[in-house]
This record gives structure tokens, C-alpha cells and sequence, in this order.
């Protein structure tokens, strides 16, 4: 373990995401104070007002509410690892500036942590957050400015969109989608980048960003193409999409195959 420092780190969702980066930070020398889901941050931040940093660790679905809740003292300290996360995302809740990191490993319960690819990390605390999680055996780097951070984002929600989107029909793993179903992924990719253009107003380097996609695919094959959050990833692009009245005829005939059915958030 590193030397012990002095400033404490808070990791806002103690799941299986949040107890990966825990650990680092620990291994790393840092205090790490947990806030877990029903508590009060105001409490915690009074006690530790300037923390190293501020992870927030929540699944996807509850993000807003955490940046919401968050105390005005840690938003120059928050750090976001979520999917599907993108600028507007913080900067809805006047957080300007974040320590971004673009999970690419899983952790299941009661499983192992499985890299894909090294996670690319921005932000003022970029170095903190890849240092931490080389201790543990996980690669990641840092990237510099703001449209490398983003290019980053989009290529992993392109990657996670389109495997769960079209394995929602194709079932499989991402090798074999883009093996013996490739039209139908390439499709839902165009569409979902044209609602990923309109999220994040800008003109994408969609080439690369396919190219990207497909050695994520080629870097594990046997990676589940879906799973139990997939309809709720489709209702939301199919939502932005018609919020930015953008035509996407694939999706909406994927979702006219699955009906409505209950889905929820995985933590």
C-alpha cells in the first residue's frame, strides 16, 4: 500500500462499482468514507467538507437524485463512473468540472473483477483515480482534454447501446453479433449515434467510433450481448429520440417485438 495520506476520499454507493474503487483508494493510502443509499451526504460533508475526492458510485438510474442531493462543498471533488453518462449529465446540476472514468471492467457478485480494456479517466483527478486502480491490478489511463474525455464516453455508450439493443433480438454474445448478425448491429450503431449527436451537439467522428466498437467487441468475445437492463437502455434512446424527433425505424422495431416489459436498473 501506498503512504497514508491525510485527506479522506468519499465514495458516494458502496455496490459492487463502488467497493472496486473503494479498495483502490485504500490500497492507495486514502481514508475512504462510504455513504451508503438512505443517508444524509450534509451529515457526512460537514465532517469531511474538502474530501480528496467525491465518487459517485450509484447505478445509472439513480444519478440524479445523488448529484441533487449533493453538498454545494463537494461538487469541485465529485468523480462519475456511470454508464450512458455524458456532459449534459453533470452539468444539469452545476457540476463543471468532474473526474470522469469510463468503466471498461465488470464486477458481479461474488465474482472476480473482468477487464475488457484499460478505463480512460479525466478530470482534475484522473491521475488519483488510474493510480488507485493499477494497486488492484486494473490498467487505466488518463485522458486530457474535454473532447478526448467525451469521445471516450460515447464510444463506451455506443459499445453498451448496441450490444444490449440488438442482443434484445440476437441474444448471444457480442462476438457472435457482430459475427453472423453484423447488418442489424451496424444499423442500431447509426441509429444510436445519430440520438448520441443530438445529446451531445456535436458532430461525431462516427467512423472511428465504429471501428472503436468493434475491438471492444474482438477484445472479449464471449461477453453477453444483453441482459436484464437492456429494454430499459431501449426505452431510453427511444425516448430521446423522440424528444430530438430522430427517426430510428430499427430500434422502434426491436421494441415493437418486446412489448412493455417490467425492467429495472441493476446496481
Amino acid at each position: 500500500m501506498d503512504s497514508p495520506h491525510d485527506t479522506p476520499a468519499v465514495v458516494i454507493g458502496i455496490g459492487e462499482m463502488g467497493g472496486v474503487f473503494a479498495r483502490a483508494l485504500l490500497r492507495t493510502g486514502y481514508p475512504v468514507y462510504p455513504l451508503r443509499r438512505g443517508e444524509d451526504p450534509t451529515v457526512l460533508a460537514e465532517r469531511i467538507p474538502k474530501p480528496e475526492i467525491a465518487l459517485v458510485a450509484v447505478a445509472e438510474a439513480d444519478l440524479d437524485t445523488a448529484l441533487t442531493n449533493l453538498p454545494p462543498a463537494w461538487r469541485p471533488y465529485v468523480g462519475l463512473l456511470q454508464n450512458e453518462l455524458l456532459p449534459r449529465d453533470w452539468l444539469a446540476h452545476d457540476v463543471t468540472d468532474p473526474t470522469v472514468a469510463v468503466v471498461w471492467f465488470e464486477k458481479k457478485p461474488g465474482r472476480d473483477v473482468k477487464v475488457i480494456l484499460p478505463s480512460p479517466i479525466g478530470g482534475p483527478y484522473a491521475g488519483l483515480l488510474a493510480r488507485a486502480l493499477s494497486r488492484i491490478g486494473i490498467p487505466a489511463g488518463t485522458v486530457d482534454t474535454p473532447d478526448e474525455l467525451l469521445f471516450e464516453l460515447v464510444r463506451k455508450n455506443l459499445y453498451i447501446l448496441t450490444a444490449n439493443i440488438a442482443g434484445l433480438e440476437t441474444g448471444g454474445t457480442v462476438g457472435d453479433l457482430w459475427e453472423n448478425h453484423r447488418t442489424l448491429a451496424a444499423e442500431v450503431a447509426s441509429e444510436v449515434l445519430d440520438v448520441q449527436e443530438w445529446l451531445t451537439g456535436t458532430t461525431l467522428d462516427r467512423e472511428r467510433l465504429i471501428a472503436e466498437m468493434v475491438h471492444a467487441f474482438e477484445a472479449d468475445p464471449d461477453h453477453g450481448a444483453t441482459g436484464r437492463t437492456a429494454p430499459a437502455r431501449l426505452a431510453r434512446v427511444l425516448s430521446y429520440a423522440e424528444q430530438a424527433d430522430i427517426e430510428v425505424p430499427h430500434l422502434v422495431a426491436i421494441a415493437a417485438k418486446l412489448g412493455d416489459p417490467e425492467t429495472t436498473d441493476e446496481p
